[in-house]
């Protein structure tokens, strides 16, 4: 698995020095594609003291207005939380999660939610899988940097374990993934199956199913969409 591949996402982090010591620790397992969603204090000095050897990859981060736009270019996105959802996303342990990861072909994210609150459910159902790291019960809440370092190193382990592989279809990239959800809420407000302001969970439910399909390829997204438009002009007609 090609380390250059792997973004780790840290969304709306308080803590300057958690961003600098999750930097550290993406380069002491090989990582530099650091992305910031709406830090609470950028460029505050704590990140370059914690970061200590690892300040290029700190100098090198990009910083997003959200999620969406952080993970857009990617294939897939994992979401790390501790707490379980009503409505999940398929769960994996973080050595599960990372072999997943080496198992896709394109850029993948990893993203890890703010220190106190965690990623909110909207952030979480951006993602295609939510990803745990096994703890004590009674005690499973990991600072983010440790859980940026847990993460970072089960995908290094699986990068030294795994060959690489090839790929001849292009994969549907996030970006790819969000556009078939909206031309699917518009086919569905059209055809009167959808009404958005029902408190139906039909957005959610088609998530998950989406979510359970390995290895989307960007030609059968465009099939789907190329199907919705049809059914659409047949119906206008």
């Amino acid at each position: 698995m090609n380390a250059d591949r792997i973004r780790i996402v840290l969304c709306r982090p308080s803590h300057p020095g958690n961003i600098g010591a999750a930097a550290r620790a993406m380069k002491t397992m090989g990582l530099s594609d650091l992305r910031l969603v709406n830090p609470e204090r950028p460029g505050a000095p704590d990140d370059r003291w914690m970061a200590t050897n690892a300040v290029d990859v700190l100098a090198a981060a990009k910083t997003h207005a959200g999620l969406e736009e952080a993970i857009a270019d990617c294939v897939a996105a994992f979401a790390l939380s501790a707490r379980a959802r009503e409505w999940s996303l398929p769960v994996l342990d973080a050595r599960a999660a990372a072999a997943r990861a080496a198992a896709i072909g394109g850029p993948v994210a990893f993203v890890f939610g703010n220190e106190q609150a965690g990623l909110s459910n909207d952030e979480v159902l951006a993602c295609q899988y939510l990803v745990n790291i096994p703890a004590n019960p009674e005690f499973s809440s990991l600072n983010l940097a440790q859980a940026v370092q847990v993460m970072a190193y089960e995908l290094f382990l699986t990068a030294e374990r795994r060959a690489p592989e090839m790929r001849t279809e292009k994969p549907a990239t996030v970006h790819d993934i969000e556009g078939l959800y909206g031309h699917l809420e518009r086919a569905a407000v059209a055809s009167g199956f959808f009404d958005p302001a029902s408190g139906s969970k039909l957005r959610t439910r088609w998530r998950r199913l989406f979510a359970r399909v390995p290895d989307l390829e960007r030609e059968e997204v465009n099939i789907l969409r190329g199907l919705l438009n049809a059914l659409q002009d047949a119906r206008r007609e």
